[in-house]
């Protein structure tokens, strides 16, 4: 089972693509170092292959921290778990349940008004999975530039303590803290460990 994230920039014609498209390039790359899985098409969307499931909302949650470190921008995602039944040239050339599930599900999440959300072929991991995704998007939908920040780094540092960070930013570590609680940070990482536990027992 791979899993397949489908994406597109929220508002991107409002800033000018030379300031996101690095971000996203350098994102997509430090998450798939084999740009034979990713690729960036229509101008503002993308789409990334993993080879297993695990990790996958950590996943979807860079790419979001990388995107909302612009301000004005968000990124809109669907997250596609299955199988692979064929390899194109290009990731988007590529078939199968998981890339199915990504596609279908991203052209649904501009009006159902959501901007992550996930889909395997257990309608009921679904259920649970999504309303998880969906509260956490109540604190991810509104981080500041500051708090994507810090949950970039994190990601980028799992093993960095907060001083560390305070010393790569250049603050104070009383203000990292504060960041790392404004976004949701412990929350977050105990919801994809959560989604980990529940993939592995699909």
């Amino acid at each position: 089972m791979i899993s397949v994230i489908t994406g597109d920039i929220i508002k991107s014609k409002h800033v000018k693509p030379t300031i996101w498209l690095s971000q996203l390039k350098d994102a997509l790359t430090f998450l798939q170092p084999d740009e034979n899985l990713w690729e960036i098409y229509r101008g503002d969307s993308f789409q990334i292959e993993f080879n297993n499931p695990q990790d996958i909302f950590l996943h979807a949650t860079y790419i979001k921290a990388c995107i909302k470190m612009i301000k004005g921008l968000d990124v809109r995602m669907a997250i596609g778990m299955g199988a692979k039944t064929y390899q194109g040239t290009s990731v988007t050339e590529s078939n199968g349940e998981a890339f199915q599930f990504s596609g279908e599900t991203l052209e649904n999440l501009k009006k159902e008004k959501l901007n992550l959300k996930i889909k395997t072929a257990n309608p009921n991991l679904d259920r649970d999975l999504n309303l998880y995704i969906k509260l956490a998007l109540i604190s991810m939908d509104n981080w500041t530039t500051n708090s994507a920040e810090i949950v970039k780094m994190h990601i980028e540092n799992p093993k960095s303590i907060q001083t560390d960070l305070a010393q790569r930013i250049g603050i104070s570590q009383d203000a990292i803290s504060k960041r790392v609680k404004r976004a949701n940070l412990e929350e977050i990482l105990e919801l994809n460990t959560l989604c980990n536990i529940k993939i592995t027992n699909l």
